[in-house]
């Protein structure tokens, strides 16, 4: 029997409302401010014709303060599954044209209800968030929704990649969901992220502050750390997340989209050569050796504003996905200090999850000493990267590329700490300090009775270089797999990552180690 007409223009009637979201004015309003709506910027995300969508005709069930007069098609949420780079993506984004984007019960659920489904069926999610928080009107049902929203956090957690973008205003405790999530992206203009605002911080402390010094992306990206990635606009926010989501396993059980040559290639880089600086004084600009390292110089940084003192990203090399982890010698000389460690030990155990072989450069000089970094903890954040390190099981491949002294040198990966393979270039120093301190230690004696004191110091130093921290001495007690040319550098980590990507470790069974936080 055929579907009756009326039941399809009922149907098609509401599914029109559904799309218009708050209607004609308000999609207007966003266009001047050269804002995309819900469905636009989901449109912008997905390949098209691709997006299913889930709950497009929920509606809020308040019936209090007003609102059983009040339509929200879609209580002010849109969310679905769709394909990027044809692999199934599952995807909710708040639309601020119906209240707001305001979270109430409904709206709680329709985000609960797709990341469910993006667990059960072992898909990342992303979440684009613009919304003016809880819904007042439904109270307790509103606080009620964010719990439930953090609770499915966390529960995928380690299951799936989870991308949250910031579009919009996020503010109160609406920006602890995507403080849950493994990336966020934010568009510098038109969003904003805090916990109090302004006024609130005036009323309550007398301090005195504006919205970009504490909910800005520059703020957070450079200052507080919350933010890995900076857009231009939202257009730009979903290319992030498309390249993002280019090197991610679409689940924790699942290889990510690694893409081998038949054949590897070994042939020399000779530029590398010429990367390291005459003076080993000098420092040395990492990126220009991960931009030789990668294919095609196609690197992903990840946090590039923040601890800049370390670098991180997601790259290939030779086909394989690959994480970064590197020293960076041209901000705070490379030492490691609070920042820096939280920022590696957060990437490491995130590439640990999603079965990333993770590549370190090593340039590091020791733990920056001060006593504001004493006082601020460095030793329990520190001991994360420590922690983050032995408790990976991934491939791990080290290149010792200068200096390597002290604890600095065993959190970034050593071969106690883990490494299947080290390699060093000639120029690696290996030590439990650098030349001139150990020196001024050990031959102190020496040195005050010498008639130059520094050029006995120097000559010490010299001789404390090549006896006591030479890489072929680390070589002859088997710490260090191989001393290679920086020109070979490519070809042998491209080699040992195939090598090593059959790896399986077994751990003892435990719920899960608890890390320094």
């Amino acid at each position: 029997m055929p579907i009756a007409p009326e039941h399809l223009k009922r149907l098609e009637e509401a599914r029109q409302v559904a799309e218009l979201g708050g209607g004609e004015a308000r999609i207007a309003k966003r266009h001047e401010k050269g804002l995309l709506t819900a469905r636009e910027r989901l449109a912008a995300l997905f390949e098209p014709g691709t997006f299913m969508e889930f709950g497009q005709l929920a509606q809020h069930t308040c019936n209090q303060f007003g609102m059983e007069k009040k339509s929200m098609p879609g209580d002010g949420v849109v969310t679905g599954v769709g394909y990027v780079d044809g692999r199934p993506v599952a995807a909710f984004s708040q639309d601020f044209t119906v209240g707001g984007g305001a979270l109430g019960r409904i709206h709680a659920k329709k985000i609960c209800d797709i990341m469910e489904y993006a667990g059960q069926a072992g898909m990342p999610v992303l979440g684009i968030n613009d919304s003016g928080g809880a819904r007042i009107q439904e109270g307790e049902d509103s606080l009620s929704g964010y719990g439930q929203v953090f609770f499915k956090n966390v529960l995928l957690s380690g299951v799936v990649p989870q991308v949250s973008i910031i579009a919009g205003p996020c503010a109160g405790g609406a920006a602890y969901s995507p403080a849950l999530t493994d990336f966020l992206i934010m568009t510098r203009k038109n969003a904003q992220m805090f916990i109090c605002g302004p006024e609130v911080i005036k009323a309550s402390t007398g301090q005195t502050t504006t919205m970009e010094e504490i909910g800005s992306a520059d703020a957070h990206a450079a200052i507080s750390g919350n933010v890995h990635f900076i857009a231009n606009d939202e257009q730009h926010a979903l290319q992030i997340a498309k390249k993002l989501l280019s090197f991610l396993p679409s689940n924790n059980v699942g290889d990510p989209p690694h893409r081998p040559p038949p054949n590897l290639v070994l042939n020399p880089d000779h530029e590398m050569n010429d990367i390291l600086p005459a003076d080993p004084k000098s420092p040395l600009d990492v990126k220009k050796v991960i931009h030789r390292l990668v294919d095609d110089g196609d690197f992903l940084e990840v946090q590039e504003f923040f601890a800049k003192n370390i670098v991180v990203g997601f790259c290939r090399i030779q086909g394989i996905v690959t994480g970064i982890v590197a020293n960076q010698p041209n901000v705070k000389a490379g030492t490691l200090d609070i920042d820096a460690s939280d920022k590696s030990a957060r990437f490491i155990r995130f590439c640990n999850i999603f079965n990333i072989p993770i590549v370190t450069l090593v340039d590091v000089p020791g733990f920056l000493p001060g006593v504001a970094q004493e006082r601020g903890g460095i030793i329990r954040h520190g001991a994360k990267m420590l922690f983050a390190y032995a408790a990976s099981t991934v491939p791990k491949i080290t290149v010792i590329m200068r200096k390597a002294y002290g604890g600095a040198y065993l959190a970034m990966c050593s071969a106690d700490m883990g490494a299947d393979m080290v390699f060093a270039w000639p120029t690696a120093e290996i030590a439990v300090m650098g030349a001139e301190g150990a020196v001024k230690i050990l031959y102190k004696r020496e040195i005050d009775a010498a008639e130059d004191p520094a050029k006995a110091s120097a000559e010490f130093a010299a001789d404390y270089r090549d006896k006591f921290a030479s890489p072929y001495r680390a070589a002859a007690k088997g710490m260090i797999t191989d001393i290679i040319e920086p020109s070979q550098t490519r070809g042998i980590v491209a080699m040992a990552l195939r090598n090593t990507l059959s790896k399986r470790e077994t751990r003892p069974p435990k719920k899960h180690g608890n890390i320094p936080l």
